[in-house]
Order: C-alpha cells, then structure tokens, then sequence
C-alpha cells in the first residue's frame, strides 16, 4: 500500500513540475514575441488562438481523462487486453475527431476572419494553427493510456518537449516571415502549436513502442475472456467526457468571444482596423499573459488543496476542512493582493521594461485587480472540487463569462473607454466566480473567517508596498539611473518591503506555511526569530 501511495505521489509531483514549466514558458515566451511582431501582430495571434483552444477543448478535454479512467479500472482487475482495446478504439475515436475539426477550421478560416474578426489578415494565422487541432487529439489519446497505467512521465516529458517544440517554431517563423508582413510574421507565429504538438506526439511514439513489449508480455497474461464491445467503449467514454469537456470550453470560450467582440466593438466606435488589432493585441497579447503569471502559485495550491480537502472529508474531521479552506484562501490573497497592487502601480513601468509599449500600460493597470480574484477563483475551485462539488465553480465561471460578455459589448464601443472597457469586462468576468465561489466555500465548509487576519492586514502591508515601489521608482528616475533599471529596483524593493509588512503586521501563520515543500524548516525559522503567530 505504501508503495503504490509513493509511486501516485510521485506521479502527482511529476505531472505537477511538468505543468508549472509549461504553464512559465508559455507566459514567458509571449513577452519577446510581443517585441517581434508588435501590437497589431499579437492581436492577430490572439484572434487564432482561442478558436485553436476552443476546438481542442471539445475534442481533448474530457476523453483523455474518460481513456485513463477506463484503462485504470481494467488494469487494476488484470483486463490487460480490454485496457489496450480501449486506447485502440480511442486513438481512433480521436483521430476522426481531430482530423474532422482541423477541416473544418482550415475551411473556416476566411469566414472566421471576415465576418467573425472583421480583419481578412486573420485568416493566415486561424488556417496555420488548424493542423495542431489533429495531433494534439492523438496525443492526448497517449497521454490518457500512459496516465491509466500509472505512468506519468511519458505525459510530464511529452508535454514539456511540446512546449519548448512551439516556443522556438513560434520564434523562428515569425522572424522569417515578419520581412513578408505582419499578418505572414503572426501566421508563423500560430504555427508554433502545430511544431511543438508533431514533437511531443514522437516523443509518445517513442516511449510507446519501446515499452510494447512489456505491453504484450501483459497481454499474453491475461485470461479474462470476453472483450468490450467497441460501441459500449465509445459510449463510455462520451458519457464521462461531456460533463468535463463542457468545463473546459468556458475558458477558451471567453477568449474567443473576447477576440471576436472587442475587435468588432472597437471599430465601431470609430477606430481603424489595424488600430483595433494594436489596442487588441495589447490587452489579450501583453497585459492578460502577465496577470497570470503571478497565480501560477495559486494554480499550484489549488492543485494541492483538491487532496487535501478530500482527505478531511473522507476523514470526516469538519474543522480540518474548515481550517485548510480558511488557509488556501489567505493564501491566495498573501499572493494576488500585492501583485495586483504592484501592477497597478508600475503597470507603465512594465510594459516599457517588457515590451518597450506605454500604452499596453493602460490595459494592465486595470486588468491588474483581476489577479486578486482569479487567483480567489482558482483556490476556491480547488477546495469545492475537494469537497466534492466540482460542477459549482463551473455554473459561477459562466455567471462571470455573461456578465463579461455583456461589459465588453458595451462599454468597448464607447470611444472615450474603448480597450479599457473590455480590461474592466475581464475583471468583473473574475470578480463574479470568486465572490459565488466564496460564499460556497462558507456554506460547505463551515469555514470561519478573520477578515482582519485574511484581508486587512496583507492589505495594509501591500499598500506600504505600493508606495515604496512607487516612489523609489520615481526617485531612482530622477537620480539619473535608466527606466528599466529603475523598474526593476522597484519591483525587488516593494516585493522586499511587502514580505517584511506582512511579517511585522502578524499577517503570517503557521498554517500558511503547512503546503509549502519542507515546511518544517521554513516553520523552525520563522520560529527562531518569533515571527510566527497562531
């Protein structure tokens, strides 16, 4: 029993490492790419990108988990020969369905571009993402199999093999074409998936048939008799998969109803279509990729706080899920508060010191509060998904999607709000799940809150943080030292101050600290010197 719990921790912990590279060179690689094709060329990216995510979500998001939830239960009884039956009948399940939506899109793309984006440019960037659609769909029928069979690392190494695949094809096409145009340089950039999907599906390949032999050794030794019945498998998995799959196109579904409508709106209110694409490009391309930078963190304690929570549940110890909910959500505040804070602050700053743009500043320090709460929203997500009501979060993020939609819709198209409209759209669209998730996360959990330990005090000490970061950057620009270098010592500087407020105010507890790896010491050393409190 031990062994299998340190072979699923380990599995867990490589899937996890192995999400959180992914999760950084994606936000990372966006920021020099936004250098090389510029505004207009970002909003060309952006408007192929969410139909690519909407039209993979509906054909991987919910089978892969179906396929190692199936092959799981067989080979636990010794069903060798159904297990691989079922990732037979899946990987051609998929490969219909991927090939299928990869025509469809690349038939699509001018109609997309014209009568969806307003902008005939599209149309490069929407038919050279198409392909990836098909070899993501096979690739995840892999990952799903390999997943069942309790073997994480083909997943963990495909996955980061596909990532650093796109991040160069995306660098190496889009400074090829850029001399042809922006539209040819942004095409090149969205062909970045199509690479990087090839190189993580030859990597499964790879893994697969080098460890076929073991796969028949397991085959030979299976006497269980009759086999599936390919209809009944191919029902299973819908079954399980709609549900899932159906969560997953909330998001995507938001970006590309972003893409569609605030491009539109604004040139309805009087701007240009390449002018529309710049403001576009600077909201979706440069400020959205930096506010999920910092809730990196919080996807990764959202991750931990699921088993967590359902340990106390199953425990049925109360106040352990009272106690871990109340923490996961200081947590998330600890994190999101002063990043909003320092964003809103340095949000000129930034954008220059990453993208050599003022004005993408614009949409950053607006966008900036949304970290607050879509890092709440992701740690509530966590715990209710603990407790055992995952389709919760789901009905809240569709609350928040409409109420976006409907922001974006009109407040864009007014001239005097234009981008900053969908900016303040996003933010509600965030603020809306946390807040409905919160009030559940009260209600099931019977979590008692400190509204002074869990908000006024990381306020107060984001707030110090605020101002110093301010003011010492306005300081060192008028000692002479450069904008980026004075952007920098203001960041570490608030960043410094903020852990040092947070401290001196006893706005950290023992509790906060229970998740992180090697707790013990870090726990022993705030002790050594009193800094902890409860």
């Amino acid at each position: 029993m031990t062994e299998k719990k340190d072979s699923f921790l380990k599995g867990a912990f490589i899937l996890a490492a192995a999400g959180l590279v992914v999760k950084v060179l994606g936000a990372v690689y966006r920021i020099p790419l936004a250098r090389l094709i510029k505004d207009e060329g970002m909003g060309l990216y952006q408007m192929a990108y969410p139909i690519y995510l909407i039209l993979l979500s509906i054909s991987t998001a919910g089978i892969p988990t179906a396929i190692s939830k199936m092959v799981s239960e067989d080979v636990a009884i010794g069903r060798f020969k159904n297990a691989h039956r079922i990732f037979k009948v899946s990987m051609i399940v998929l490969t219909i369905i991927g090939l299928g939506l990869t025509v469809l899109l690349g038939f699509g793309a001018n109609w997309l571009a014209v009568k969806i984006y307003k902008n005939p440019k599209a149309f490069y960037s929407i038919l050279s993402i198409s392909p990836a659609i098909f070899f993501v769909s096979i690739m995840s029928c892999f990952r799903g199999f390999f997943q069942g069979l309790q073997d994480m690392t083909p997943s963990a190494v495909s996955q980061i093999v596909e990532q650093i695949g796109r991040v160069i094809a995306v660098f190496i096409l889009a400074y090829m074409l850029l001399p042809y145009g922006v539209e040819y340089a942004a095409a090149g950039a969205a062909f970045g998936p199509v690479a990087g999907s090839v190189m993580g599906l030859i990597v499964l390949i790879a893994i697969y048939y080098r460890r076929k032999r073991t796969f028949d050794a397991q085959i030979l030794l299976d006497e269980s008799g009759s086999l599936e019945n390919p209809l009944h498998i191919i029902n299973r998995l819908f079954i399980f998969a709609v549900p899932v799959t159906l969560g997953g196109l909330i998001s995507p579904m938001m970006s590309m109803a972003d893409a569609a409508i605030v491009s539109s709106r604004l040139q309805d209110a009087g701007f240009s279509v390449k002018r529309a694409a710049e403001l576009f490009g600077q909201l979706s391309g440069m400020a959205v990729p930096l506010i999920n930078l910092p809730v990196v963190i919080t996807v990764a304690l959202s991750a931990t706080l699921v088993p967590a929570i359902s340990e106390a549940v199953v425990l049925k110890n109360r106040q352990m899920v009272a106690e871990r909910s109340e923490t996961g959500m200081r947590m998330s505040i600890i994190f999101g508060l002063p990043s909003a804070v320092g964003m809103y602050v340095l949000a000129t700053p930034i954008t220059l010191l990453l993208y050599n743009n003022a004005e993408a500043g614009m949409s950053l320090q607006i966008l900036a509060w949304g970290v607050v709460f879509l890092a709440l929203t992701q740690t509530t997500t966590g715990i209710l998904q603990g407790v055992g009501y995952a389709g919760v979060p789901v009905r809240n993020m569709v609350f928040g999607a409409l109420i976006k939609i409907f922001i974006n819709y009109f407040l864009t198209a007014m001239p005097s709000i234009n981008i900053k409209g969908a900016a303040l759209g996003t933010v509600i669209g965030y603020l809306v799940p946390s807040i409905l998730n919160c009030f559940m996360v009260i209600k099931l959990t019977d979590a008692v809150f400190d509204l002074k330990h869990m908000l006024l005090k990381p306020a107060f000490a984001s707030g110090i943080m605020g101002i110093t970061a301010y003011v010492s950057h306005t300081g060192f620009m008028a000692l002479g030292l450069s904008q980026n270098k004075a952007t920098l010592v203001a960041i570490v500087l608030g960043a410094a101050i903020y852990g040092l407020a947070l401290i001196a105010v006893g706005g950290i507890k023992k509790s906060d600290l229970e998740f992180l790896p090697g707790n013990q010491r870090i726990i022993a050393f705030f002790n050594k010197f009193g800094l902890l409190r409860g």
